[in-house]
């Protein structure tokens, strides 16, 4: 009898000390989840920006929303995505709708939205539609690449901006190279 109680005693204490054991194991699992996902929201933030499109103005590497005054729709930089107004409803596109599949995004105008954080960039869409009309054309703008098709020898699409203006390579006071100067028309 007196060895039965022992045992009994040892097994309550194996049973205690196991129970002890998965508690620790789960508090370390939800330690280690909760560790897990603060890093991944890290990496997150830090990788939101995606790379502008060849077609996008020069020098603005860290905007994420660009508006297309011409087609009235934007350019989501993050997403490489277009966003318009179709259907009473802002849809977010790889691509312009139909009745703009033969504008010329390179030869565009870009406004560059600087000042704007946020994911829904149309809800300043009146003020731009009045500021930025259909044919809007501010200072110069260059694009961070070449049109697909030219090649660097057309002078339409030359880096050097003198190149067959003949100006000798004076200063321009209105042009900034797309370092940020404003608003701008490709040529």
């Amino acid at each position: 009898m007196n060895r039965m109680l022992h045992l009994t005693r040892i097994l309550n204490y194996s049973n205690l000390k196991s129970a002890k054991m998965k508690t620790l194991k789960l508090l370390i699992l939800g330690m280690v989840l909760c560790f897990a996902g603060s890093v991944q929201a890290q990496v997150a933030v830090n990788v939101n920006i995606g790379s502008p499109p060849q077609w996008g103005p020069s020098g603005y590497s860290n905007v994420r929303y660009y508006y297309l005054p011409d087609v009235e729709s934007y350019y989501d930089v993050q997403s490489s995505r277009f966003i318009y107004y179709e259907r009473g409803t802002w849809v977010h596109r790889t691509y312009l709708p139909a009745r703009y599949r033969n504008y010329d995004l390179y030869g565009g105008y870009k406004v560059v939205m600087n000042d704007y954080r946020g994911d829904r960039p149309y809800g300043h869409f009146k003020e731009y539609k009045v500021k930025y009309a259909k044919g809007y054309r501010g200072h110069e703008q260059h694009n961070i690449g070449v049109r697909p098709g030219k090649g660097h020898d057309d002078a339409r699409y030359s880096r050097d901006d003198n190149h067959g203006k003949g100006n000798g390579g004076g200063k321009d006071k209105h042009n900034d190279h797309g370092k940020g100067g404003g608003h701008g028309k490709n040529k």
